[in-house]
């Protein structure tokens, strides 16, 4: 095992570890019990931000869909997004074949947000038509992953954002070779 896996696994353990710990705390505070020492207790109001990532989250962070690369000769598509106030960047390839998404291909570097989101956006794009998948939305995403919590919402448009400029540079090309032969260029609606 390599210490990329490693590190996902110790990770993923890690919030597991805050799942539980945080549903232990609901529970006390609904039953109005102390956790540790098993006396009554009054609730406590939570305050602060409370990170909660679901299971389906968790598992697209560690064992991200459609990961790597593809060859500039193999891309019909390409797009690089960046979000400088948070550090995460993502690259997206797309090969298409008949209209529709047949192979797509990520590169992303952020938090388990960043990552899951844009390993959800792929997976919910491969397969579909280009106009289906420009009419995907972060909200989409995040439904697919059964929610994120609202202060890594923007992390969410890492994938939808890279899809969508991958997309619209393959529509690019494809316009500028089918003007170069003659013929109509594929339209996006």
């Amino acid at each position: 095992m390599n210490w990329k896996d490693r590190l996902a696994g110790r990770v993923e353990e890690l919030l597991r570890q805050r799942i539980r710990a945080r549903q232990a705390r609901q529970a006390a505070a609904t039953a109005g019990t102390d956790p540790m020492s098993g006396q009554m207790q009054p609730p406590r109001p939570m305050s602060g931000p409370v990170l909660y990532y679901t299971e389906t989250l968790i598992d697209h962070f560690a064992n991200p869909r459609h990961v790597g690369e593809m060859a500039p000769d193999e891309a019909d598509g390409y797009a690089v997004i960046g979000d400088p106030s948070c550090g995460d960047q993502m690259k997206l390839w797309i090969r298409v074949q008949d209209g529709r998404i047949a192979d797509i291909r990520f590169r992303s570097f952020g938090c388990p947000g960043a990552i899951a989101t844009s390993s959800m956006a792929t997976e919910l794009a491969c397969g579909k038509t280009v106009e289906e998948a420009l009419a995907l939305t972060d909200d989409d995403v995040i439904a697919a992953l059964g929610g994120i919590p609202e202060n890594k919402r923007h992390c969410s448009l890492l994938g939808i954002n890279a899809l969508h400029a991958a997309i619209r540079d393959y529509l690019a090309k494809a316009a500028a070779n089918a003007l170069a032969a003659g013929e109509r260029a594929p339209e996006s609606r």
